[in-house]
């Protein structure tokens, strides 16, 4: 299972939000490059980054997201505000390893499918659910969709994964978000990445034992201490199966 670490920014610092509240960032005081780089030396294989001034239209962070791009060492799995074609092509020109899309996807979905077909492995499906309903703009609009709907209704899709964040649980509830992930998981046809589940290692040890699932992102643990990296990403892959020795 891949551990994704992952960097929120807002007005170029890194920073955390308690359930998806852009007006109630805790703000870490850490340097965004350097954190990125720290990541990749700790063994990391991807990092996630998400763009919260772009949800509501800024263009602030682009050139320090930029510099991450360039200098983290490991690819980056980037979202926030990718909502038209323009910007998703944008950021993979600029060498985004992958593009995360939600908003758009309820929108436009046979652009965002079009988009998949064309970007192989390089656009991902964004699924943030509120009470039963899928969530758009930056967690802030209730669409049409049920999560299971939002996940059938692109079932052929190439996507490189899909993120899934049950915002009602954020962090509150393991239970209910193992119990939403995994049933999600079960009707995807594209491996599922949790979101907003990893407060200890333990919970990633959980997440390897759920059929189709790929990955975990873990931003909150990380900057919280609660969470290990090097730990993580030992804990995420599994060990050799024990063999019974026979007398």
């Amino acid at each position: 299972m891949m551990i994704y670490p992952t960097m929120e920014l807002q007005q170029g610092k890194c920073v955390t939000l308690d359930k998806g509240r852009l007006d109630s960032a805790m703000l870490w005081h850490v340097d965004p490059v350097e954190t990125a780089r720290a990541w990749a030396a700790a063994g990391a294989e991807w990092m996630h980054l998400t763009d919260f001034d772009a949800i509501d239209g800024s263009d602030a962070n682009s050139e320090l997201v930029e510099e991450i791009i360039r200098s983290a060492g490991i690819p980056v799995q980037l979202g926030g505000g990718m909502r038209t074609r323009d910007s998703i092509e944008h950021w993979i020109d600029k060498g985004a390893g992958r593009i995360v899309v939600g908003t758009l996807a309820a929108r436009d979905p046979e652009l965002v499918k079009e988009l998949a077909k064309h970007h192989p492995d390089q656009i991902v499906l964004a699924v943030d659910v509120w009470q039963g309903q899928v969530m758009t703009e930056g967690w802030r609009s209730s669409s049409a969709f049920t999560p299971e709907g939002f996940v059938e209704a692109f079932g052929n899709t190439p996507f490189a994964g899909i993120v899934v964040t049950d915002i009602d649980s954020d962090m509150e509830d393991v239970e209910a978000q193992l119990g939403l992930i995994a049933g999600l998981a079960e009707k995807s046809r594209t491996p599922v990445i949790a979101s907003g589940v990893v407060r200890s290692v333990d919970d990633i040890a959980r997440l390897t034992y759920l059929p189709n699932i790929s990955g975990a992102l873990v931003g909150r643990a990380l900057f919280r201490k609660t969470v290990d990296l090097a730990e993580a990403l030992s804990v995420s892959q599994p060990g050799p199966e024990p063999v019974a020795e026979f007398q």
